[in-house]
């Protein structure tokens, strides 16, 4: 059975925005592990669509973002929309029947699968299909934007804490 796991960078004031600061060397290559190893990814739209940056080839890259691209390209992909037509390669548009097609997820595969969306994460979350949270806290207060939880969370217990990156720490949490 595959277990979701929901990870974003966030500010030390809760928030998400991967324009307001990026993630360094060391945690960038821990991203491209992390990819290597998932299982696949369940992208909301929004999220896909910032995500889909990584299938254009006219980007001039360096060879880490080259690795992630690849990596990237490389695993199944599921987007939860009901405005989305279609979606790119390698990837499954699930715009009817989430919560079955979730569990059929979870049922069918092994390993991590990706889940990325604070919106997407919420409803999963209550339907109790999250099964670890990471939070990859950076020294930044940002005042304002969308916040990693999009709702409220049940009690969460920390599993793990770890620094991955400088001034970068990972903070693993499951539902109590």
């Amino acid at each position: 059975m595959a277990k979701f796991v929901f990870g974003l960078n966030m500010s030390l004031d809760g928030y998400i925005d991967h324009q307001a600061f990026a993630p360094g060397r060391a945690l960038f290559r821990h991203f491209i592990e992390q990819v290597r190893e998932a299982a696949g990814m369940v992208y909301g739209r929004r999220m896909y669509e910032v995500m889909r940056y990584w299938d254009d080839d006219t980007h001039e890259w360096d060879a880490d973002e080259r690795e992630y691209a690849m990596a990237w390209r490389s695993k199944p992909k599921w987007v939860v929309s009901h405005s989305l037509s279609s979606v790119g390669p390698n990837a499954t548009l699930v715009a009817d029947g989430v919560e079955a097609a979730m569990r059929k997820l979870k049922a069918d595969l092994a390993g991590d699968i990706d889940v990325a969306g604070p919106g997407l994460a919420q409803s999963l979350g209550d339907l109790g299909l999250i099964d670890e949270y990471r939070l990859y806290l950076h020294p930044v207060v940002l005042g304002h934007g969308k916040p990693f939880f999009a709702g409220p969370r049940p009690p969460l217990r920390l599993v793990a804490s770890d620094e991955v990156d400088k001034n970068v720490i990972r903070l693993t949490y499951v539902t109590a």
